[in-house]
């Protein structure tokens, strides 16, 4: 019988298994190669941080956008990682984005919603 409590709980489970597997292997937070263990967790600090991040940028993409279901690699690459000019002023930022950029709506509409969230 589809939608039955076991099959939510499995849909549930795979789901966070998928949100360990991008954090593993789209962030590499599996890389712990330093001696120290404080160094090694500082690191998992750091990618932790880079995945609330991403994760929180994806909840912010409207419902039928094709960021709510992009991978973390692709969010990292075409939101995060881009030339970009920025220019400090006393009352604001300013971010000069090169004119070949395919992602400006996009990149606009997540800003001002990540802008709307409580510090």
């Amino acid at each position: 019988m589809p939608g039955t409590l076991c099959e939510k709980i499995y849909c549930r489970r795979g789901q966070m298994e998928n949100l360990i597997k991008a954090h593993k292997l789209h962030l590499a937070s599996d890389r712990t190669s330093c001696s120290s263990a404080t160094a090694n967790q500082f690191r998992l600090l750091i990618h932790t941080a880079a995945y609330w991040l991403i994760h929180t940028l994806r909840g912010l993409a409207p419902k039928t956008s094709f960021w709510r279901d992009a991978q973390f690699d692709t969010i990292r690459m075409n939101l995060i990682k881009i030339a970009a000019r920025v220019t400090e002023m006393v009352t604001r930022i300013k971010v000069a984005l090169p004119s070949s950029y395919p992602h400006q709506e996009s990149l606009a509409l997540l800003a001002a919603r990540t802008a709307k969230l409580p510090p």
